[in-house]
C-alpha cells in the first residue's frame, strides 16, 4: 500500500526540542553494558545466536548456498564486513530467521556481531551486549515504520540499524560515532521491488545492500562523516517516506526498561509468515493419519496468511515455482508436512520439489479465512498488532485501507469475532500490556477428510516457537533442536548454551565450530 505524500513543511527554527531521536537511542546503546541487561533478556538472546548460526547452516545446506558462497565468499573469512554480510546473507532468505515486534532482525542484528566476534576481541559477554543493542536499534526503528508499506523481510531498513548497531556495539565505539553512522546510513534506505522479490532470486540477496551501507556508513563515520540526526522524523526523512502513520515516540520509548528482545520468535522451519501453524497442525495430523488416504485438506487461518499466500499466487508454476514464491506458498508445506511428518530445507529443494504426490494434494487444499483468528491475529503484540493499539484511531484507519473495514472491525476491542461481548479468550492482551508477557498468534486449522470416511483436525494458535508463554519456558530447547537440525552438533550447541561465560580467546573457535 504505497502512498504518495507531499514533503512538509520544515519545522520553524530557534525553538526549544528534544534531542533527535537517533541521537537519544545511539547514545542509550552505546552505554549499554552486559550488567544492565535484565537475565531473561541475556537468555533469549543467547537462543537467539544459536538459532541464527542454526539459520546460517540450513542456508548453506541448501543447493543455493553454494552460489552464494561462489558470488560472495565463504561465511568464514578473515575480514570481519564481508563476513557479515555473507553472514547475513545466508541466515535470512528461507525463512528461517528469527524475529521481533517489530523486524526481522536476526540477519544483521546477530550476523554482525558474530562476524566481529570472530575477528577477536570479544568475549560471550561483548557478543551478547551487542547482539541485544542492535536488536533494540533495530526493532525500535522498524516499529515506527510498520504501519506503512514494508513490513517483514520487505522492510530492508530493519538491516540498516541492525548492522550499524552490531557493528559499533562490537568495536565499543563512542555515542558520536554512532549518531554519524545511523544517520548516514537511513540517508538512503532500501525500497524492495516485491515483482523481483517473488520472481526470481533476487530475495536470496535481499539483506546485503543493507548491511554493505551500514558497514560503509561506519566506516565513513569513523573518518568524520556525519549526518542530518533528525533523519528519522523530520518531515523530509525516513518516517514521512516510509510510514503512513508515523510512530516516532516507540524508537526512544522506555529504554533500558521496556526490552523488544522480550519479543523474540524463534523459526524452526522454513517457510513464510503465517504458516508455521498450519505446518504444526499438519505434522500432528500426520502421525493420526498413518498410511490411510487423504481425500481432502481444509486450513482455515487468518487474513494475515491468506495475504502472504496471495502475494505468491502470481508466481506459482508448481515444480517450477521460484524458491522465494514457493516460501509464502501455504499448500505446498501443509502437502509435505501432511505426507512426510516434518518440514525441512531439503523440503524446498530438489528431488523434493519435484515429487508429483505433494503438488497432487496441494492443488486439494481449500484455504478459506476465519474471522476469529483474525481477530486474535490483530489482538497480538506482533506483528503489527501492538504498533495498531498504540496508533489509536490512525492504526484502525490504517487497517481499514490495508485489510478494509469488515476485517479491520475485528481489531476493535469491543468488537468479538462471532458475536456477544468480547472476553480475554478473544485474545485482546491489557492495555499496556508488558512486552515479556506479549505473544505472537497466527492460528490456523487443518482439517483432513480420509478415504476410510474419518475427518481429523488440528487448531494452533500460536506455532511452536512463537512468542508466548511456551516459548519462553522452552526457547533454549527448541532452538538447540533447530541447531541439531541443521547438522550442528550437540556439545558446540551446549557450549553456546552458556555463551555468557565464554572468554575472548575461544569465542572465535567456537563460533567456527558452530559454522563447520
Amino acid at each position: 500500500m504505497a502512498v504518495s505524500r507531499e514533503p512538509a513543511a520544515d519545522p520553524p527554527h530557534g525553538e526549544p526540542s528534544d534531542p533527535p531521536l537517533i541521537t537519544t537511542l545511539a547514545r542509550w546503546a552505546a552505554g549499554l553494558r552486559f550488567e544492565q541487561i535484565p537475565p531473561r533478556i541475556v537468555e533469549l538472546a543467547t537462543s537467539q545466536v544459536l538459532a541464527q548460526l542454526a539459520a546460517i547452516r540450513a542456508g548453506l545446506r541448501h543447493s543455493a548456498g553454494s552460489a552464494l558462497v561462489a558470488a560472495f565468499g565463504p561465511p568464514r573469512q578473515p575480514d570481519p564486513r564481508c563476513a557479515a554480510a555473507v553472514l547475513g546473507v545466508l541466515g535470512s532468505w528461507l525463512n528461517l530467521d528469527d524475529t521481533a515486534y517489530a523486524g526481522h532482525l536476526a540477519p544483521s542484528t546477530v550476523a554482525v556481531p558474530l562476524a566481529y566476534a570472530r575477528s577477536g576481541g570479544l568475549d560471550g559477554r561483548a557478543l551478547l551486549t551487542a547482539v541485544v543493542a542492535a536488536n533494540e536499534c533495530a526493532a525500535r526503528i522498524t516499529a515506527a515504520a510498520t504501519l506503512g508499506p514494508l513490513r517483514g523481510q520487505s522492510a530492508l531498513h530493519t538491516h540498516l540499524a541492525g548492522a550499524v548497531a552490531g557493528r559499533l556495539s562490537s568495536e565499543g565505539a563512542p555515542g558520536d560515532r554512532w549518531v554519524a553512522a545511523l544517520s548516514l546510513a537511513f540517508a538512503a534506505p532500501p525500497w524492495p521491488m516485491m515483482h523481483a522479490f517473488l520472481g526470481g532470486d533476487a530475495k536470496l540477496l535481499h539483506v546485503l545492500p543493507s548491511i554493505r551501507t551500514a558497514m560503509d556508513a561506519c566506516d565513513a563515520a569513523a573518518a568524520g562523516l556525519t549526518g542530518v540526526p533528525d533523519i528519522l522524523e523530520h518531515p523530509r526523512g525516513f518516517l514521512g517516506r516510509f510510514a503512513t502513520v508515523p510512530l516516532p515516540e516507540v524508537v526512544t520509548d522506555e529504554l533500558g526498561r521496556r526490552w523488544h528482545t522480550d519479543t523474540l520468535s524463534f523459526k524452526l522451519r522454513p517457510g513464510g509468515p503465517g504458516v508455521d501453524a498450519a505446518v504444526d497442525c499438519a505434522i500432528e495430523l500426520h502421525r493420526r493419519i498413518g498410511g490411510t488416504p487423504i481425500d481432502s485438506v481444509e486450513v482455515a487461518a487468518s487474513a494475515y496468511t491468506l495475504y502472504a499466500g496471495q502475494q505468491a499466487g502470481p508466481y506459482l508454476a508448481g515444480p517450477d515455482t521460484p524458491l522465494s514464491a514457493l516460501l509464502l506458498d501455504t499448500a505446498y508445506p501443509v502437502a509435505t508436512a501432511l505426507l512426510t511428518g516434518d518440514l525441512t530445507v531439503a523440503d524446498f529443494d530438489t528431488p523434493a520439489v519435484r515429487d508429483p504426490a505433494r503438488w497432487a494434494l496441494a492443488a486439494r487444499i481449500r484455504q478459506l479465512h476465519d474471522p476469529a483468528m483474525s481477530r486474535e491475529l490483530f489482538c497480538s503484540v506482533a506483528p503489527f498488532g501492538g504498533a495498531v493499539r498504540r496508533a489509536g484511531e490512525r492504526g484502525v484507519a490504517w487497517l481499514r485501507e490495508f485489510v478494509g473495514p469488515e476485517l479491520a472491525a475485528l481489531a476493535e476491542p469491543d468488537r468479538p469475532a462471532g458475536g456477544g461481548r468480547s472476553t480475554a479468550h478473544d485474545g485482546v492482551p491489557p492495555e499496556g500490556q508488558r512486552f515479556e508477557e506479549s505473544g505472537k498468534a497466527t492460528p490456523a486449522r487443518v482439517t483432513v477428510g480420509l478415504a476410510d470416511g474419518r475427518s481429523l483436525s488440528e487448531t494452533r494458535s500460536v506455532p511452536l516457537g512463537a512468542a508466548g508463554p511456551q516459548t519462553r519456558r522452552q526457547h533454549r530447547e527448541l532452538v538447540r533442536g533447530k541447531f541439531l537440525a541443521q547438522g550442528g552438533s550437540g556439545p558446540v550447541a551446549d557450549a553456546l548454551g552458556g555463551l555468557a561465560g565464554v572468554a575472548a580467546d575461544r569465542l572465535p573457535h567456537l563460533i567456527d565450530a558452530a559454522l563447520r
